[in-house]
């Protein structure tokens, strides 16, 4: 099935909800940058929940998720935006650790617990908003809970999950958030919630092929569908993006590159797309910055 994603209201309205399934998105990442499947598990939970909070953006709208919570996996990065584009990397993408005490992969030993979930939103005005929560496990989904209901004083329940096939493929990723809005009543939350602590794992229902709406509907009522967009990696670079950046080296800089290698290789971080500048390219940018 091609990765899709919905936004709803339930309970009359009182709940907002979004749901992606990103398999193939994930998928992506993993080939891309070749991760271990505890990087692409951490990986692709955070890009199931840019994903999401980029669905929550409009227009030409973007979202940063930074993660830096001290573990070996260093830093995690995901671009979104409302298009339902997304892309994502992390710095240690072979980071290799032993399943954890419930025989998980153990997203939260490589995502460490001392540091921050950073959220930048490009709004289209002249300095991006910032917010940011601590990292309170490193599973992910409740570090995206906790910023929700600190930062943006949006009470929210977040699921996010990635299975990963024994050959290192992704068979089933995606998320839900659902947050609460001003004037559901106790007894509505009380059911949600008990309805929540029987939920399968997520990724199971979506290995077993259960729909987004299916799911949304075991958790909610009166679960409306505002729209639905489909998820795709897109990254933003170029040939004529790497080429800017080049003569934003300087003559000089490219000069020094040109005597000791004669070539120039920029690899992107975000696709790990290598773009070669060989010794007569590299001669024309520098002309270019002459001229």
């Amino acid at each position: 099935m091609t990765d899709y994603m919905i936004r709803a209201t339930a309970f009359q309205g009182k709940v907002r909800a979004f749901a992606a399934l990103t398999t193939e998105l994930v998928g992506e990442l993993q080939r891309r940058h070749r991760t271990t499947p505890t990087a692409t598990a951490a990986l692709g939970r955070a890009a199931s929940a840019g994903a999401m909070m980029g669905a929550m953006m409009k227009g030409n709208e973007k979202l940063t998720v930074q993660i830096k919570g001290g573990g070996p996996i260093g830093q995690i990065v995901v671009d979104a935006n409302a298009n339902g584009e997304v892309r994502g990397y992390v710095d240690n993408p072979e980071i290799d650790l032993p399943l954890n005490a419930v025989g998980k992969l153990d997203v939260a030993g490589a995502v460490g617990t001392e540091g921050f979930l950073y959220i930048i939103k490009d709004l289209g005005l002249k300095e991006p908003y910032r917010g940011s929560t601590p990292i309170v496990s490193g599973e992910l989904g409740e570090d995206f809970t906790y910023y929700f209901t600190k930062s943006e004083q949006t009470p929210s329940a977040v699921a996010l999950g990635v299975l990963v096939d024994v050959d290192f493929t992704v068979k089933a990723s995606g998320g839900f958030i659902i947050q609460l809005l001003p004037g559901l009543a106790d007894e509505d939350i009380a059911r949600m919630e008990e309805r929540l602590s029987k939920l399968p794992p997520i990724t199971r229902m979506l290995d077993e092929g259960a729909a987004l709406e299916h799911i949304l509907d075991t958790v909610l009522e009166d679960v409306r569908i505002l729209d639905r967009m489909d998820v795709v990696f897109k990254c933003k670079c170029s040939r004529e993006r790497v080429e800017q950046t080049l003569i934003s080296l300087g003559a000089e800089e490219l000069a020094s590159i040109l005597e000791e290698d004669g070539k120039a290789e920029v690899v992107c971080h975000f696709c790990n797309e290598a773009y070669l500048f060989e010794k007569d390219a590299l001669e024309a940018v520098m002309e270019k910055i002459k001229s």
